[in-house]
């Protein structure tokens, strides 16, 4: 009988130590190492291969003696999610979908599984009863014939169903619940999560069965557990939006698959979750009269162009310290716009209180969406409304300079496609591309915040 091995786990980050400490190097949280097992009587593993056939030998082989294959992917019901990893699921692929509580991760993978019709799905569920899943399945008004629940949280004994059942996807409703005896810490623990994703893992590959694994969010917004989770995995996938709003974004972190740089958007409804193939419509608010502190901006998301609303309110400052607060946006690149209108510009904005929005609860980190933030607190400094046909797209330097973007004809088109007749750009990107091809919008080139603020307010 072998020794027992312990070593303390920080909870938080999955930093290790010999001993116990009281405050963690690596994430600088207090109070956050428990001991933990590392090393037991040795037991019999948990996963055995279904078809029961010997290990393929594995040996060396020159790069020349490769043959590339055609990658074969599993089209999914789920449009969307299909663009987020790269055009559908790989077999054998380990997938880790993370997102705050009550957002929607569950709905979302529940409405998928039902909405594949002719494929075996095995939902294990650590966290819901059956008639849970069953009350949520009859909301969505979805049914599938080859759908099945299990309620099991031990590895062992679902690696048994998984014999059984045979399935060609497996969601895992969440792993910070499944546990393995080969561990002897409590499920949740660093050890745990590492190990009862190592059996998934090895699962996955072997079988060729693609598993979806659910994970928390810590306050921070970071997924529970080692970082070594998210290096075990084939892709990330972050579920998010305010619970709040009825948008939620899905997007993808690490991509062995494809590209990180896609989204998905849903509209949260009672039935389930819909899929927005126009964001722009929804993203831009439908008003009769035009406001001041508005301004529409043209973004992308990967490959994606989207138009969103940017609002800004800028007033006097009751108290000694003007607040600035944003919502959906950097603080720190706004006060940094804020402080190329004083120096730049000459708009005394250092006794002002600011507050930015960008509308439909979604953030973003296009560096496009600059032009936009300064025109609308400009607009709202001086109380005049934007014309309701105006949209911009370009980044705003230290100087004052207005900035070339990336795939400025793809931000135009969709500009044209929702029926703005005017776009602000960088003069820098007009080399590349033919204006004319543009027949219903006009491209206006600036390059700098003043004659921008003479182009809107004259």
């Amino acid at each position: 009988m072998g020794k027992v091995k312990t070593t303390y786990y920080c909870q938080t980050c999955g930093a290790q130590s010999p001993k116990w400490i009281g405050h963690c190097p690596a994430c600088g949280n207090w109070n956050t190492y428990v001991e933990e097992v590392v090393s037991a009587p040795e037991k019999k593993t948990s996963w055995k291969k279904i078809d029961g056939s010997k290990k393929q030998e594995v040996r060396p082989h020159a790069l020349q003696e490769i043959t590339l294959q055609d990658e074969h992917r599993i089209i999914l019901p789920d449009q969307e999610l299909n663009r987020v990893l790269g055009g559908g699921l790989v077999p054998g692929s380990l997938i880790l979908l993370g997102g705050e509580p009550g957002i929607g991760k569950s709905t979302l993978l529940l409405q998928l599984a039902l909405m594949m019709n002719g494929k075996r799905i095995l939902y294990v569920s650590g966290e819901e009863s059956e008639s849970q899943i069953k009350m949520r399945a009859e909301r969505l008004r979805l049914s599938n014939d080859n759908f099945f629940i299990l309620t099991e949280t031990a590895i062992e004994n679902i690696f048994y169903h998984l014999g059984e059942t045979r399935p060609d996807l497996v969601i895992a409703d969440s792993i910070q619940t499944l546990y393995t005896s080969k561990i002897e810490s409590s499920p949740g623990s660093v050890s745990q999560i590492r190990e009862s994703a190592a059996e998934l893992l090895r699962f996955a590959k072997e079988s060729a069965t693609p598993v979806i694994l659910v994970g928390h969010i810590t306050k921070d917004g970071m997924i529970a557990g080692p970082k070594l989770l998210e290096h075990m995995v084939d892709t990330v996938l972050q579920f998010e939006g305010d619970r709040h709003h009825v948008y939620r974004i899905l997007r993808s972190v690490k991509n062995r698959f494809g590209s990180t740089a896609e989204i998905g958007i849903y509209e949260m409804l009672g039935s389930g979750l819909r899929e927005v193939n126009n964001p722009s419509e929804v993203l831009i608010a439908q008003r009769e009269e035009a406001l001041s502190g508005t301004a529409i901006a043209a973004t992308m998301e990967g490959i994606r162009p989207l138009l969103i609303e940017t609002q800004a309110l800028v007033s006097s400052a009751v108290y000694g310290t003007p607040q600035r607060s944003s919502t959906g946006f950097d603080l720190r690149r706004l006060s940094m716009l804020l402080a190329v209108l004083e120096k730049r510009c000459g708009f005394r904005l250092g006794s002002k209180d600011v507050f930015l929005n960008i509308a439909g609860g979604i953030k973003v980190e296009d560096p496009a969406i600059d032009l936009a933030v300064i025109c609308a607190i400009l607009s709202s400094s001086e109380d005049i409304a934007i014309s309701a046909g105006i949209c911009s797209s370009a980044e705003v330097g230290l100087s004052g300079e207005i900035r070339p973007v990336t795939k400025i004809e793809n931000r135009i088109s969709e500009a044209e496609k929702m029926g703005f007749e005017k776009i602000l750009i960088s003069k820098y990107n007009l080399r590349g591309f033919d204006q004319k091809r543009f027949k219903n919008i006009r491209v206006m080139p600036v390059a700098r915040v003043e004659e921008v603020f003479s182009e809107l307010f004259g």
